[in-house]
């Protein structure tokens, strides 16, 4: 196909003002010999590049330099790069055509050289159509600056996108602010020529003293623009709900407080939303019955309540508190399914056979008592302990849990057949004291219990989606679309570089040739780096109006159903059950959502990887605080990401650092590109991804969430026959990484957009 790119690409260049159609690019680039599929395939592979596009007649012609709309993502040294849908690469803008744009800002770019040239899409900025700041939070100091009289301070930004510009604080302001005091304030004057790279704002609010406890991380929800306060029509709305259910509130429901329904959760979880009940049938399959918490019923649509949570979309889980979708009324209250009182739900009745096939299913509101609020902690010493004393408390549900754990079981082979990826990543559980200080980091356990509530949960919400989906009606789902091919060659690439030979077809993957490469590599010192490589080939999931289906858990049709109290599509998902069981699935009733579900998937997708962000940020924050109390002690580590100017290495406690190149002192190291790896020059050690690796704590900057190792011993690595570059290339590289220490940020931001696809797998943290 290659070749006939090339032809087509020297055709167009020849006949670049005029349209041609398939049939006739077929007879013109004589093609007689090959396959009329493989032309096809090339336009379609130019077209993704950007070289051609198809005109509304079907005829297709070279497309023009013209302006296109997308992202502004800046660099420290002045150029930057757009990221917008009509390319799959970014455009690069350099520093004199930035239009003094900011990371965030949405532009307007002129196309100076179009992605289909070897060096890659060139622009130019135009318009700034949208700031992506309007806001910045961070430290007061007062300063006085000669060269701009009417500013009485600044404001130490700790947000790394914004870390290259200085931020006055406009003498106009009326917020009365003292040294040391975190503040947020309003952006009045954006760079320009005359202050290419400051920002002058006014005072807005102020949030803390500096020293306080706990307004650290407020800081960082204010810079992520969580909101943390709830208005006062929203509390009022919620006030005004009973704390118990009505008798009117029962009306065209189920009654199913006979079930002995359980809550199983973590310890510390005080907003339940599901419960499960299991039985073992006469004709031997199972019962899985799931009821979720019935919020719709409250957050009635359009209200003060839905606005609100629709604006937060998510609620965010932090070290030391949680910021809740919905107030604590509704979510810890009455739409919570605390043990022994009556609760609305939305339940999802399956039986289930002995192959993990769900032969039927209904779907229906309902209300519920829970019979006890079990925990992961108590229900895994039963099942995965035995403990007598656990048991004999809860002897009366005691064969449930056993039949649960069988149905598991049962779900999680079927799901293994299928051809379900799960990566086992360690998560980590950050302690910290009264102050908000870490203390301690602990590795989440996940046991039985916790497996098995996520089995179930996948059962409902595949269930849910493949009904709806059935009855062709509009809908929302939860999706992670395959793999990108070119990615996916990457990947493979690297795997026959180790060895391991992937099966499958770059262009049509199954999920199933993944879950091959895991279990081949399993136990083996290369199965860290390949789970890693292997994640960074993924797409993101997200929510979509358009059932793709979930590649990461081989389900073709997903959504989420399970988790109203903390997500807004959950709630949506619910309240379109309730609109197409009242009103039919007729045209009329079709028409009600039909033009705003692509939309609330775009919003909450956002608000889900603002809420994603918001905790990283925190985790990193806290991390960093925990280590700097070790800074000069050793550590185990392993080697997460390698590029040309270090290596990540992480501690079996999950914390994150870098080995920076120029600490690396005991040799020239080169970045070998094809096997992602350093190698000394003279010595000829190799640091790879997944190798084991002892390392010293330099120094450690919390405010960045910076954290700096050296290597112990680098005698002790490998050694490797693969050749090094030139000493000419390697001393330029070097030169270059030792200069450019920042690029550590850069790579930051790549590693941890990589690592936002661990969610693709609906693990447990994200499991309802």
């Amino acid at each position: 196909m290659d070749e006939v790119c090339k032809q087509i690409e020297q055709f167009f260049n020849e006949h670049s003002q005029k349209a041609y159609s398939v049939d006739e690019l077929y007879n013109q680039l004589h093609l007689e010999e090959i396959d009329f599929s493989v032309l096809v395939k090339a336009l379609l592979a130019l077209e993704k590049k950007g070289f051609i596009t198809l005109e509304k007649n079907n005829h297709w012609k070279k497309a023009q330099l013209s302006v296109v709309e997308g992202v502004f993502h800046g660099n420290e040294k002045g150029f930057g790069f757009v990221d917008c849908d009509e390319f799959e690469d970014s455009i690069y803008i350099s520093p004199e055509h930035t239009l003094y744009a900011m990371t965030g800002d949405t532009v307007q770019v002129k196309i100076l050289r179009g992605p289909h040239d070897d060096r890659g899409a060139e622009g130019k900025v135009t318009n700034i159509v949208e700031r992506g700041y309007d806001q910045v939070v961070g430290e007061f100091k007062s300063k006085s600056e000669p060269s701009l009289p009417d500013v009485i301070g600044e404001i130490i930004l700790k947000d790394k996108k914004l870390k290259s510009y200085t931020c006055y604080v406009d003498r106009q302001t009326s917020l009365s602010m003292t040294d040391g005091e975190i503040v947020t304030a309003d952006i009045i004057t954006y760079p320009n020529s005359n202050l290419e790279h400051g920002i002058i704002v006014v005072g807005r609010e102020i949030i803390g003293d500096v020293s306080e406890p706990g307004v650290d991380i407020l800081q960082i929800l204010y810079a992520h623009k969580v909101p943390v306060e709830f208005p006062q029509s929203v509390l009022d709305e919620a006030n005004a709900i009973p704390d118990t259910v009505q008798a009117c509130d029962k009306k065209g429901r189920v009654d199913l407080t006979n079930q002995p329904f359980i809550t199983i959760d973590s310890i510390e979880s005080k907003d339940l939303d599901d419960a499960v009940v299991v039985w073992r049938k006469e004709n031997g399959n199972y019962h899985l019955g799931v009821s979720i918490a019935d919020v719709s019923y409250y957050v009635k649509e359009g209200s003060e309540l839905d606005k609100e949570a629709y604006r937060r979309g998510t609620s965010v889980y932090l070290v030391d508190r949680v910021v809740p979708m919905l107030p604590k009324k509704l979510s810890n209250g009455i739409c919570s399914l605390n043990e022994g009182v009556e609760r609305l739900t939305m339940t999802c009745d399956m039986e289930i056979d002995a192959a993990g096939n769900i032969v039927s299913h209904k779907i229906y509101p309902s209300f519920i008592r829970s019979h006890a609020r079990m925990t992961y902690k108590a229900v895994n010493a039963i099942l995965d302990k035995d403990d007598a004393q656990t048991k004999a408390k809860y002897q009366d549900l005691v064969d449930m849990f056993y039949q649960m754990r069988d149905l598991h079981h049962i779900l999680a082979k079927q799901r293994e057949t299928r051809g379900a990826i799960e990566f086992d990543a360690p998560e980590a559980k950050i302690i910290v004291d009264d102050t908000g200080h870490p203390i301690d980091i602990k590795l989440r356990e996940r046991g039985t219990s916790e497996r098995m509530i996520e089995s179930f949960m996948l059962a409902a919400n595949e269930t849910v989606a493949k009904h709806f989906h059935d009855l062709h009606v509009p809908f929302l789902y939860r999706i992670h679309e395959n793999p990108d091919e070119e990615k996916v060659k990457s990947f493979f690439e690297l795997l026959s570089v180790f060895g391991i030979n992937a099966k499958g077809d770059p262009r049509n993957l199954k999920p199933k040739v993944l879950q091959k490469v895991l279990q081949d590599v399993a136990g083996t010192p290369e199965e860290q780096m390949v789970q890693t490589m292997m994640l960074r080939s993924m797409q993101q999931a997200k929510y979509s109006d358009q059932p793709v289906g979930h590649f990461g858990i081989g389900a073709s049709d997903y959504t989420h159903f399970t988790s109203p109290i903390r997500r807004y599509p959950d709630d949506m998902v619910h309240r379109l059950i309730r609109w197409y069981e009242a009103n039919g699935f007729n045209e009329n009733s079709k028409s009600k959502y039909f033009d705003k579900l692509a939309q609330i998937a775009i919003d909450t997708s956002n608000c889900e990887r603002r809420g994603v962000d918001t905790e990283r940020a925190t985790d990193d924050l806290k991390k960093a605080e925990y280590m700097a109390d070790h800074v000069g002690e050793d550590f185990e580590a392993v080697v997460s990401s390698v590029l040309k100017f270090g290596m990540f290495v992480e501690l079996p406690n999950t914390v994150e650092g870098l080995v920076h190149i120029s600490n690396m002192t005991d040799d020239f190291y080169d970045y070998d590109e094809t096997h992602m790896a350093l190698i000394g020059e003279k010595h000829h050690h190799i640091f790879q991804i997944g190798q084991p690796i002892k390392v010293h704590l330099d120094r450690v900057d919390v405010e960045y969430g910076n954290v700096d190792f050296s290597v112990i011993d680098p005698d002790s690595a490998p050694t490797t026959d693969i050749k090094v570059r030139s000493q000419k290339q390697r001393t330029s590289r070097n030169k270059n990484s030792r200069r450019n220490r920042d690029d550590k940020n850069k790579h930051n931001n790549h590693y941890h957009r990589s690592r936002r696809h661990k969610s693709f797998n609906e693990r447990y943290k994200n499991k309802k």
